[in-house]
């Protein structure tokens, strides 16, 4: 492909050295580069196809790194990974020890700021811009945040901050009507009026332009635009911001000219930029949710159609709910912005009034929840595990304070792949089970699933249940619906001196583990309550236990079997196998489960090494294998 222009920027100073006539011709090059790159990695396209322009006029209009650029998400900014010293190092985005799919601050002075969570772009510039000042400095700080991201509490709480820091601060909004999936929201409704009733910048210069050449008109022009009546401000300009836009955010020209005004004004401006998700790329762009975040693929020929294969708990999760609701009218389904990746697509289709997309809004999502079942509902919270993590405070406090009954579907619990330590939901275990009135599940299988999530709907009190990312073992899924005794493993293996506590998914690792070992192989199945009464029978009954998950040790499923037996008092050996007490880097599933000593080899290891200890040396409490640098 074509790579005259893009050849010749290694940094943000080499594109400033452009004409700007040869703007257009580059943002052609990236368009087509990112095209070939994802194409062969994966990764997030739609996103990022829409932005090309918006980062070129970025990078040429500011001073970077000088001047700051916080991306929001973060997920659109490979084109400004590319133009800072990054494009051959794309060969390698998203996979162990490469270049993330998200800015990190380790990475690159570019990337000021790590982000890959929605709405946190304002805060943190608002921050810099303060620390700017108190510093003496001179410098100018840019959020780049998307309409669907704008949604967020977050986000709304910095520009109730910013009028009032009195310091000069720029927000791009990158209005393309979508998050992942179509934005949704009152919000929506009031960016959609502003294209409407607003003549594009773009469009109105242009205009000016033309009229300026009519020598009559020169002096009505020269005059400074009438300043809009308080009836017909934008949101915007009431939070204090100056507003201009909408501008084309696929005229660079037009974008130059809007980021160089906006930027040389004081205090907090907006700058309204309107994008097409997907932009240049056909398929992509009818199809933007389909193309949000992409496998490898071949961009002549499109995404492939997925063959039948086993289903994901994702599916088996949106299968129940749908099976659940056709026998519970009470049944109601709310996603913080995640209908596709959380399963809910069908029931969205089925169900539409008992279905709630509130938006990137997980503090809402949790709270909503807990006032329909005030009025009977039965609500089910489809969320990510790393999402819940910015909703803990209303979990804790509007619903198990208050013991209602809605049921947690937690997806991506663990170790998620190539998204990264931003995604991982290594932590949930730890922060669910130490809260009052929770029941924690964690599925070994498939099945597993499915009858957890009957049984927590019908609890009469908060429930969670936790799964994987992707595919099961393949286990049959059985269409009645059963409950399961609370509270009660299941011992898969009978052996002897060493029993493996497996919580989740990592059971079939350890089973393989327990064949080698002849050791006994327990599904947990319940975090809390746990089997205790098992739990001490293994206890007296064998040497070591080995306690098995995949979320942090630190407080996790571990901890709670070593609370068990201190608690009675019991001299057992044990030792706990998760996850270590850093972030874990990106890379494929089965790569860190590996590196982490997490598959059936690491098991095995750290039994032996626990069995058999160096002379004069104490046996480790947990197995910890040779650190990797994973990020």
């Amino acid at each position: 492909m074509n790579r005259k222009l893009l050849g010749t920027i290694d940094e943000p100073a080499d594109l400033r050295r452009l004409a700007p006539d040869q703007l257009r011709a580059l943002a052609d090059e990236l368009r087509g580069f990112l095209l070939e790159s994802i194409g062969r990695t994966g990764g997030h396209l739609s996103s990022n196809l829409g932005t090309v322009e918006l980062s070129i006029a970025l990078h040429y209009v500011f001073d970077t790194p000088h001047d700051r650029i916080v991306w929001d998400v973060g997920h659109q900014a490979y084109t400004h990974k590319i133009l800072t010293g990054r494009r051959e190092a794309m060969a390698a985005l998203r996979q162990l020890r490469g270049v993330s799919g998200f800015p990190r601050r380790e990475e690159s002075p570019y990337d000021t700021f790590g982000t890959a969570h929605a709405s946190t772009s304002i805060s943190a510039a608002l921050g810099m811009a303060v620390g700017t000042r108190k510093a003496g400095k001179q410098r100018r700080v840019i959020a780049v945040i998307g309409d669907g991201a704008l949604s967020a509490g977050l986000a709304f709480e910095a520009m109730n901050n910013a009028a009032e820091a009195g310091v000069d601060l720029l927000v791009v909004l990158n209005d393309n009507g979508m998050s992942i999936s179509p934005a949704v929201g009152a919000l929506h409704r009031h960016l959609g009026r502003l294209n409407a009733r607003l003549r594009p910048d773009d469009e109105r210069t242009a205009l000016r332009r033309s009229l300026a050449k009519v020598a009559p008109l020169r002096s009505v022009l020269a005059r400074p635009p009438r300043r809009d009546s308080e009836a017909t401000q934008t949101l915007f300009q009431h939070l204090g911001f100056t507003y201009s836009g909408p501008v084309d955010g696929h005229d660079l020209e037009a974008l130059v000219m809007a980021l160089r005004k906006a930027g040389s004004r004081s205090g907090p401006q907006l700058l309204h930029v309107r994008t097409v998700k997907g932009r240049g790329y056909a398929p992509a762009e009818s199809d933007p949710v389909a193309y949000h975040g992409v496998g490898k693929f071949d961009p002549a020929q499109g995404i492939a159609t997925a063959g039948a294969g086993r289903p994901t708990f994702t599916d088996v999760f949106g299968q129940w709910l749908c099976d659940m609701a056709a026998c519970d009218e009470r049944i109601v389904a709310i996603t913080p912005a995640m209908r596709e990746g959380s399963g809910l697509v069908g029931f969205a289709q089925r169900h539409p009034d008992r279905f709630y997309d509130v938006g990137i809004a997980e503090q809402h999502a949790v709270t909503f929840a807990a006032g329909l079942a005030c009025e009977g509902r039965k609500p089910v919270v489809a969320i990510y595990s790393t999402f819940l993590q910015r909703a803990y405070d209303q979990l804790i406090h509007d619903v198990q304070l208050q013991n209602l009954p809605v049921l947690f579907a937690i997806d991506r619990g663990g170790l998620v792949g190539a998204d990264g330590p931003t995604h991982h939901g290594a932590f949930d275990l730890s922060y669910l089970r130490c809260v009052p009135n929770m029941t924690v599940m964690v599925p070994s299988d498939e099945n597993e699933c499915r009858r957890m999530l009957f049984t927590g709907i019908m609890l009469d009190s908060p429930a969670a249940v936790r799964y994987p990312r992707g595919a099961g073992a393949g286990v049959q899924v059985e269409a009645p619906m059963h409950m399961m005794r609370v509270g009660k493993a299941q011992v898969r293996r009978e052996g002897r001196g060493v029993a493996i506590l497996a919580f989740g998914t990592l059971l079939h690792e350890a089973l393989a583990a327990g064949e080698g070992l002849d050791a006994t192989v327990v599904d947990m199945r319940f975090l809390k309550p746990l089997d205790e009464a098992l739990i001490l029978q293994l206890a007296r009954s064998h040497e070591l236990l080995v306690t098995l998950e995949d979320n942090a040790v630190s407080g996790g499923a571990g901890s709670a079997v070593a609370e068990v037996v201190a608690a009675a008092d019991l001299a057992v050996r044990m030792l706990h196998l998760g996850l270590p007490d850093r972030f874990v880097g990106q890379g494929e599933r089965a790569q860190l489960l590996a590196a982490l000593g997490l598959n059936r080899e690491g098991i095995l290891a750290a039994i032996k090494q626990r069995e058999r200890p160096a002379a004069g040396r104490p046996f480790p409490l947990a197995y910890r294998p040779e650190p990797l640098a994973l990020h």
